[in-house]
């Protein structure tokens, strides 16, 4: 039996942070930061039968073409993904009345649809990728243990080594080769980094000294067999690390709207973001 302060819920039952019910949320779960790109997933649905939020996090569930999707908004952040994840995984995976697991444990699809900074001159702005593999910079998987393939080690390792100076633990997850096939067959695949901040921890100075400042440039020039770090975001490593830790299925798809390395940002931001959602919709 899980503690009541372990899993906290709301007076109508609900989990504590996302205000969900285990009806409330499909199988097939889309993950966007912002909770304004929420509506405009779900404006592609069918119709949306569930509208429920709390804090950052808001949630819309419907159809697409008879089919049952939600659209979650995580904030920013893979404190925030440990949120969401944990609450998500409770949601089918534990009884909420008695506190105890469920004698079969289920698996959930998650795509994240998201923002992204390219760290190499062959990720153009305004490109769709995807996260083949994802290197957590933050401590998030500090605090859990996960079983690593030997992919993983091997990135994890290289990358240790390249920024020794930065004195930090990176840990390493996949995509699901299904929703690789599924959604992602003939775009661009990467290693995708994962930062605990958007200005310093990204190589950004506005009036701040940095301690790495060859980070862009030591990241987009690493070759891991065969493998190249494409972009720079905040959230993909901590939804693959932890999917990967709880068996769920997760991908990342990426929306390129900065160069890191010529230092320009797209000038048509929402548009990209736009042909990402409707990409991964219509693959659905």
């Amino acid at each position: 039996m899980i503690n009541d302060s372990e899993l906290i819920l709301n007076q109508d039952g609900s989990v504590y942070h996302l205000n969900l019910l285990p009806e409330d949320i499909a199988d097939t779960i889309i993950f966007v930061g912002d909770q304004e790109r929420v509506p405009l997933v779900s404006r592609h649905f069918d119709d949306i039968e569930i509208v429920k939020g709390k804090r950052e996090f808001i949630t819309h569930t419907g159809h697409l073409r008879g089919k049952r999707i939600s659209v979650v908004s995580t904030g920013i952040g893979t404190d925030n993904i440990d949120i969401v994840i944990n609450e998500i995984d409770a949601l089918f995976n534990v009884d909420l009345q008695t506190k105890v697991l469920n004698s079969k444990i289920k698996s959930v699809d998650i795509i994240r649809i998201g923002t992204s900074g390219s760290m190499r001159r062959d990720i153009e702005i305004d490109q769709i990728i995807v996260s083949e593999f994802a290197v957590g910079f933050d401590s998030l998987m500090q605090f859990y243990k996960k079983q690593y393939t030997d992919e993983e080690i091997r990135i994890r390792e290289v990358v240790t080594e390249a920024f020794a100076t930065l004195d930090i633990r990176p840990y390493v997850g996949k995509a699901n080769e299904s929703l690789l096939e599924k959604y992602a067959h003939d775009l661009p695949r990467g290693i995708t980094v994962t930062a605990p901040g958007f200005y310093g921890p990204q190589g950004r100075k506005v009036r701040t000294q940095e301690t790495a400042p060859q980070f862009i440039e030591v990241a987009g020039n690493l070759a891991i067999d065969g493998r190249h770090i494409t972009n720079l975001e905040m959230e993909t490593a901590g939804i693959y690390a932890l999917s990967n830790m709880f068996g769920h299925r997760a991908i990342s798809i990426n929306a390129i709207l900065a160069s890191r390395v010529d230092t320009r940002f797209s000038e048509q931001p929402q548009a990209v973001i736009e042909r990402a959602i409707e990409l991964v919709l219509e693959r659905f």
